[in-house]
């Protein structure tokens, strides 16, 4: 089978590297915002939305025009995967899976990439990057396979490189048995083999350091060199945040993906779950605050990333993800199938008022998710109709 994977590691550039990253960089950002804007001009006018060969003629014009002829010192293929960019923001807002594209700023999501012309060199920890020449490298790890893509980030005052592979591996025979998984926020997964990992709530562990740092912030004049400082110490929070969850994450879903051949997931709206309950002025919402904190609970699991990662790393072992419809999971006997809101006692504890069954609400939900995927993936097998959620009948 063919397996595309990606290996990050951090870049050692010099003095002069750096700058000429961070004008590429800046290259790309000023791009993408002129095509945005005129995707913008053109909707506006009634005319159609211009495509990607549209756009490339006029970036020919922008790297020779006397304006904006600086741009020819970046080289052509980043500006044209930028291109890309915003053509696959577009279909995906079309699409209904992300919200309409936005205007790049200075410092968030500085990078640029080669769909091609690099060269690795891993004996020296070294690779060549077309206008930028060999850059030296953290070689982490060796680099399995053929370079496709390669993408340079920057974030913190540091610059990264992620390069994509390309390799044929046997197929794989999936280790272990089925588990179904029940997410939460006291328990982050509870399996239905009797096992739970515990949150790690990485923003909350920081919350208190960021609010005293963003207060003091708020406190300088703002583009004054104390405020810059204290900004940057606000995004270093942030990045230990991130880096923390996703280095849980990926800990956990590799743990998951090892030991279990079918892993069945609810299939969470994380954006539905989340949603504010403040309302509106006319309409005021509900206990606003308990739901805010709320919010802020389920967004610092980072549920929607765990099943992104579980997704690829199963498929990378020859085992399945199956997702399915969360309805009433938690609601449901596992013993004699009756449905009831009065079955969940506590937000912990299920009681069955028909049998009697006690047991973790969240065990309970876990073996309802495993029962499910097993129902969806006999009717996948068979081509009949899905069966409606657990409880509905």
């Amino acid at each position: 089978m063919l397996r595309l994977q990606a290996f990050k590691y951090e870049l050692m550039p010099d003095g002069e590297q750096q700058r000429n990253m961070r004008r590429f960089a800046g290259s790309c950002r000023f791009v993408f915002n002129k095509a945005l804007a005129l995707q913008q001009a053109h909707y506006a006018e009634g005319k159609k939305k211009l495509s990607y060969a549209d756009l490339c003629k006029h970036l020919t014009e922008w790297r020779k025009s006397s304006e904006t002829q600086w741009l020819s010192e970046t080289h052509s293929q980043p500006l044209q995967q930028t291109l890309k960019d915003l053509e696959r923001a577009y279909s995906n807002f079309f699409a209904k899976r992300a919200d309409f594209p936005r205007f790049k700023k200075k410092g968030q999501s500085d990078s640029f990439r080669y769909p091609q012309g690099c060269k690795l060199d891993q004996a020296n920890c070294r690779i060549f990057l077309p206008k930028l020449g060999w850059v030296r490298y953290r070689n982490s790890r060796d680099v399995l396979g053929v370079v496709k893509k390669v993408t340079v980030s920057g974030k913190q005052g540091k610059w990264f490189v992620s390069i994509q592979t390309e390799r044929e591996v046997e197929q794989p025979i999936p280790q272990g048995e089925a588990v179904g998984i029940d997410m939460g926020v006291a328990r982050f997964a509870t399996l239905s083999d009797g096992t739970f990992v515990a949150p790690l709530n990485s923003f909350k562990q920081h919350e208190t350091r960021l609010r005293k740092t963003q207060q003091a912030m708020s406190r300088k004049q703002k583009f004054s060199n104390n405020w810059k400082k204290e900004k940057a110490r606000v995004q270093r929070i942030h990045a230990r945040i991130g880096n923390a969850r996703r280095d849980f994450l990926h800990k956990t879903s590799t743990a998951i993906s090892k030991n279990h051949a079918m892993v069945c997931i609810e299939d969470l709206q994380v954006r539905n779950m989340s949603r504010s309950a403040a309302g509106t002025t006319e309409k005021p919402g509900k206990n606003v605050r308990a739901k805010s904190g709320l919010n802020k609970s389920i967004l610092d699991q980072g549920w929607f990333e765990f099943r992104r990662q579980l997704d690829y790393k199963l498929a990378w072992r020859g085992g399945w993800l199956i997702a399915v419809p969360p309805q009433n999971t938690s609601r449901t006997c596992p013993c004699c199938g009756y449905v009831s809101a009065g079955n969940r006692q506590t937000q912990a504890q299920f009681e069955c008022v028909k049998c009697g069954f006690e047991e973790n609400a969240d065990m309970v939900g876990a073996i309802n998710v495993l029962r499910a995927g097993h129902a969806r993936l006999a009717c996948e097998v068979s081509g009949a109709v899905m069966p409606p959620a657990a409880g509905t009948h």
